[in-house]
């Protein structure tokens, strides 16, 4: 199962710890030999953390080093959260204990309580210190979400003011009267903006709420459960749309749908909006243009010049599924205050090969990108070229 830890598994990684977990100097951890399959920088060595979880989402690591991991549901998995605890100090989680249930994905630990966004609610379970898992059951601070299929998963992120972040994907490609259709239009306006295809504000003190008690922070997202709070503002990577070629293959070939629609990183504050489903920012000529199911062609602009630009982009179908930046004093210098961000791979690039999931680093200086952005980590398809998504 070496080969599956994007699915089945967690990897330590060090020299750095993207957990934050301390290494001592007097008693290093062994890293695997082949460091786990992994290709990573100078300097960096990865070891096999803990396996055969399930569907790992996203994590989050406690000050004691205890780890919570949001799992997703399916083939005879429930779903909830798994907490991980290295009992010896050799960078292996010895000791598993699963609780609550329901596909997830956005996981925090915020003043005593450890937030999970399920597809249709964000709860929260009271923690106890010490303990890896809590007593109790846990609080509903957001309910009744909109679950539709595609696209339901939810990230969340804290401003660190009182306020909780939910993303809510579209259930569409490009909001199509009949979804991933040759040929067929887009709705014009797009009904489904309003109760998807952005990010939500909520109070994260307050129980029960419902969609309508949240504030829409932004909109014109397609699919966006990468989002953190920084500097001030919501940073948010998306999932671009998909099938260019298929759906309106009079005006995109194979090739132009594998390579040109981006994978954007947005700055986000209140009010903006990116322009979904009637644009897609193109990542060969870095400019945002009108989607063919809004009169496209691949060169005009039209409506999009209305819309705000992201602040920088990842190449097409990568499929981004958690951002965070780096705020501790293990790495380098030069990844101070920069973004990594966790791509799952793309299933949308044939007959070319897919790219496969990677963690990529985005260098940032004066509050935003600078210089190019370049994968740390690589390797985990276990192969390559990969034809098969």
């Amino acid at each position: 199962m070496r080969r599956k830890h994007s699915v089945l598994g967690l990897l330590f990684i060090a020299a750095c710890c993207m957990t934050n977990i301390p290494l001592q100097a007097a008693t290093p951890y062994a890293c695997d030999p082949d460091n786990a399959g992994l290709t990573l920088p100078e300097g960096f060595c990865a070891l096999v953390a803990a396996d055969g979880l399930g569907t790992a989402r996203h994590a989050v690591v406690a000050p004691n080093g205890d780890l919570y991991v949001a799992l997703q549901s399916g083939k005879g998995k429930t779903g909830g959260v798994v907490a991980l605890r290295d009992n010896n100090g050799d960078g292996r989680f010895e000791t598993k204990e699963y609780f609550g249930d329901g596909s997830s994905t956005g996981i925090a630990l915020r003043n005593g309580y450890l937030y999970v966004a399920k597809v249709e609610s964000v709860e929260r379970w009271k923690m106890t210190p010490g303990q890896l898992k809590p007593a109790g059951p846990p609080e509903v601070i957001v309910e009744d979400l909109p679950t539709e299929h595609e696209h339901h998963d939810k990230g969340i992120a804290f401003d660190g003011k009182g306020s909780l972040y939910i993303n809510i994907g579209s259930p569409s490609n490009a909001c199509q009267s009949q979804d991933r259709q040759k040929g067929i239009v887009g709705q014009d306006p797009c009904p489904l903006l309003e109760t998807h295809g952005g990010i939500w504000k909520f109070d994260e003190n307050k129980l029960h709420q419902k969609e309508a008690d949240g504030e829409k922070f932004v909109t014109g997202l397609r699919q966006e459960p990468a989002i953190t709070w920084h500097d001030g503002a919501l940073y948010i990577v998306m999932n671009s749309r998909d099938q260019l070629d298929v759906l309106w293959p009079d005006k995109f070939n194979a090739e132009e749908n594998a390579t040109r629609p981006a994978e954007p990183m947005y700055r986000a504050t209140k009010g903006l909006n990116f322009g979904w489903p009637y644009c897609f920012f193109d990542y060969t000529q870095q400019k945002l243009l009108l989607n063919p199911e809004y009169g496209g062609d691949g060169k005009t602009v039209g409506r999009c010049s209305a819309f705000a630009l992201p602040v920088a982009s990842y190449p097409a179908h990568w499929a981004p599924v958690d951002v965070m930046f780096y705020s501790g004093s293990q790495f380098p210098a030069r990844y101070k205050g920069g973004a990594f961000i966790a791509f799952h791979g793309s299933w949308n690039r044939a007959p070319l090969p897919q790219a496969p999931s990677n963690v990529t680093f985005q260098p940032f200086a004066g509050g935003k990108p600078s210089g190019k952005s370049e994968i740390f980590a690589g390797g985990f398809a276990g192969k390559d070229p990969l034809v098969s998504p």
